[in-house]
């Protein structure tokens, strides 16, 4: 058997991790215009460089770890007997930290940057700051974060679109059901796929009754004792 699960906001937000759409969340003084968007970058850097220095700061080096959720689907990976394909849309690391492995990150990756000169493609945990050099060629001003902006394609959609089409079980954990092609997600499963669909989030969402199965509640409350009887049974 084969399963794909998704990850959204919520479950990183359990860790302490700030979301973008939730009314605390990090849009609430800035305009996605203004921060997440390629014309933004190219408008004002310093203001998306220090948008998201703000943000890798917190994640290297503020008190965030993976919770009990994060730590569920570690196991579950470890202990599935088919075949496990972690999507998450979550530019944090806290899934790999808790020791996940095969894991696509659709939205890109907080602790990365790319150089637009050569494209090389580094780990980073520093401030970008007005003469920082790509590693690769030198050049100055050429790295951006390793993030999926509004306008720009998500990561490995063609593989993920492999595994959903021939997936026995998809879970969608923490998600909003507003951004797509995540959101969509679901649809391909059951569709294409023939999955049973099960969704575990604080509420019903947008996109809830595409699927089988709810768990309204914390992730990390949920996810411990479903896989714990998922995996006995």
């Amino acid at each position: 058997m084969r399963m794909v699960v998704l990850t959204g906001a919520g479950i990183s937000a359990e860790s302490g991790l700030a979301t973008f759409r939730d009314a605390e969340g990090l849009w609430e003084n800035h305009r996605i215009e203004d921060v997440a968007t390629p014309e933004a970058f190219v408008r004002r850097p310093e203001l998306v460089q220090r948008f998201y220095n703000a943000r890798r700061h917190q994640l290297v080096h503020g008190d965030i770890q993976p919770n009990a959720a994060h730590r569920a689907l570690v196991r579950l990976e470890k202990e599935w007997e088919g075949e496990f394909l972690l999507v998450t849309q979550n530019i944090d690391d806290l899934h790999e930290r808790a020791g996940s492995q095969n894991l696509i990150h659709l939205h890109g990756e907080l602790r990365k940057v790319r150089c637009l000169a050569c494209g090389f493609l580094v780990p980073w945990d520093e401030e970008i700051v007005v003469g920082s050099r790509c590693p690769g060629c030198g050049e100055s001003d050429s790295l951006r974060p390793h993030v999926v902006w509004f306008g720009e394609m998500p990561l490995e959609l063609d593989r993920i679109g492999a595994a959903l089409s021939r997936c026995d079980l998809f879970l969608a954990i923490g998600t909003s059901g507003h951004v797509y092609p995540a959101a969509g997600f679901v649809e391909s499963a059951r569709y294409q796929g023939g999955a049973r669909c099960i969704e575990f989030n604080l509420s019903a969402t947008e996109i809830s009754d595409a699927f089988h199965e709810h768990h309204l509640g914390r992730s990390g409350d949920l996810l411990p004792g479903w896989v714990e009887n998922f995996l006995r049974d």
